[in-house]
């Protein structure tokens, strides 16, 4: 079976899944024989295309590789980003069979990171989940800030807010909750 086969059976088995909040985990877990992360940094100018997951289990130097890429760009400092996280963004991706990439806005932040950028903006949240590592704000260009929410939001498995006029979607895993528009 080829790789593209294989991340097919991955979207259809995601689509079709219809997952519930009580059976997110298994629905993420359930979600076919590989998972991927495509995304590209604006800020950092790097691209990272990375197959994190098979057969059920997480690929340590695939998803190191991920916690750099997704570190506070501004100061280089590095953490672990929550799997749950990782996950909840395939399979966001998956649903929207989109062949572009993310693009990165923000993953981890550091608290002195997270602290200017409250200083600037009523946006930010004081104990923003992106300090945990537990959060990633994101765009595609080919797909709307709705449909991308849309396809975090059916994963039913953590935090999705809408940012229309910024052009971008969180997707966060925590609680099970949306805002924005």
């Amino acid at each position: 079976m080829t790789r593209r086969a294989l991340l097919g059976a991955f979207a259809a088995t995601t689509i079709a899944a219809a997952p519930t909040f009580s059976n997110a985990a298994g629905f993420l877990r359930g979600g076919g024989d590989v998972r991927r992360l495509r995304m590209y940094s604006g800020r950092t100018g790097e691209r990272i295309d990375m197959i994190y997951w098979i057969d059920g289990k997480y690929l340590k130097d695939a998803v190191k590789e991920i916690n750099h890429f997704m570190r506070d760009w501004r100061n280089g400092q590095v953490k672990s980003i929550d799997l749950r996280t990782l996950d909840i963004m395939a399979a966001a991706h998956n649903l929207l069979d989109a062949d572009e990439p993310y693009m990165l806005l923000s993953g981890y932040r550091s608290p002195q990171t997270n602290a200017a950028l409250r200083a600037r903006s009523k946006g930010v949240a004081k104990n923003s989940l992106h300090m945990k590592g537990q959060a990633a704000d994101l765009r595609l260009n080919s797909r709307s800030v709705r449909q991308i929410a849309r396809a975090a939001a059916s994963c039913r498995a953590g935090g999705v807010g809408s940012y229309s006029r910024s052009n971008f979607v969180h997707m966060d895993c925590g609680a099970v909750r949306s805002w924005g528009r």
